[in-house]
């Protein structure tokens, strides 16, 4: 009698694609990988160094590019040096040719509805929100909760706090409300972002009501945005009370500006809370900080997807989820070097 299981699924076949396709590719060979793996092994500090370098725009070179400590745990990547992730994902590429160039094309639940956002029509509603944010008196660390469906609000709304140095954290449109009120308790928001409807396939999800029912026994929550969602038009809610602001109201307001300066960001300054989903005890917030998640976004979307600049990138990953929290956004794109 055999003493172990018969493995069956010891699957040794090795796929490789076409040589005309590899030829497109930002890592073409496998020496190249080979080459790229080693260095980032040997050399720890100055391949980040140079990936930083040449991926990222930094408004302050960094002073140390790793400190370490595994005893406390502690580890910070590129501390002293300053950047804004708005700026890496918007304001760049209105200077390098992507101006009209689609960033975000989004489809309705029905199909029935389809936007595109160029990379200057969303600059100028990123930094309008911005403002509405600021207005609100939203500054540096305050914690921002986003409870909206899959349209392009959320990715203005992430990209707003970011370039204010608000800390977001995006709940799944699926969650109920007490999925809700655990994370809102949990990070101490002080303004929630949601919609008055969604949809999941053909069920009409009143986002809304969810989001009165949280923050009735949220003392921390000031302000509720809420976006008027495309296909629940003809669908009324209630705005209870004056803490109730409609987006649309709120970002085509007089005294709100086309432009936000975007606040320089240390290193490790946190950028967002992505809560795990609590199905085995109580929902832990993962806070991300900011230049070495987005430098480490950029590289995997370029390395592993391959994207070149006329493709379209297709991810299904919710935002409320890391991967769609990471791939769905606009990520830098192209080569910039660092400057004092």
């Amino acid at each position: 009698m055999e003493n172990s299981i018969k493995v069956l699924s010891d699957e040794r076949r090795e796929f490789h694609p076409k040589s005309d396709y590899s030829q497109t590719c930002f890592i073409k060979t496998e020496a190249q990988y080979e080459e790229i793996y080693e260095k980032s092994t040997l050399d720890i500090e100055g391949f980040w160094a140079d990936m930083a370098a040449s991926n990222l725009h930094w408004y302050k070179r960094w002073d140390n590019v790793l400190e370490y400590d595994f005893n406390l745990p502690m580890i910070k990547w590129f501390s002293g040096g300053k950047l804004n992730v708005s700026y890496n994902c918007l304001d760049r590429h209105l200077l390098n040719g992507r101006r009209n160039k689609a960033a975000i094309i989004w489809e309705s639940n029905s199909g029935a509805i389809s936007s595109t956002h160029t990379y200057q029509q969303l600059y100028h509603k990123v930094n309008r929100f911005a403002n509405v944010l600021k207005k609100h008196g939203i500054k540096k660390g305050d914690r921002v909760m986003i409870y909206l469906p899959m349209i392009p609000e959320l990715v203005i709304s992430m990209l707003a706090c970011d370039r204010i140095r608000a800390v977001h954290s995006v709940v799944f449109a699926g969650f109920s409300a007490k999925a809700l009120t655990e994370r809102i308790r949990d990070c101490g928001a002080r303004i929630v972002i949601t919609a008055d409807f969604s949809f999941r396939g053909d069920k009409l999800i009143p986002l809304k009501s969810y989001v009165d029912e949280a923050v009735e026994v949220c003392d921390t929550v000031e302000r509720v945005i809420v976006v008027k969602f495309h296909e629940s038009a003809a669908q009324n809610v209630e705005m209870k009370t004056d803490r109730y602001l409609w987006w649309h109201d709120q970002i085509a307001a007089g005294d709100i500006k086309n432009y936000c300066e975007p606040e320089w960001m240390d290193a490790e300054d946190p950028l967002f809370i992505l809560y795990t989903s609590g199905s085995t005890g109580k929902p832990k917030g993962v806070l991300h900080t900011s230049a070495g998640y987005l430098l480490y976004a950029e590289l995997t979307f370029k390395w592993i997807f391959n994207c070149r600049e006329d493709d379209i990138h297709f991810c299904t990953a919710d935002i409320g989820w890391i991967t769609g929290h990471s791939y769905i956004e606009p990520v830098p794109k192209t080569e910039f070097s660092p400057h004092d």
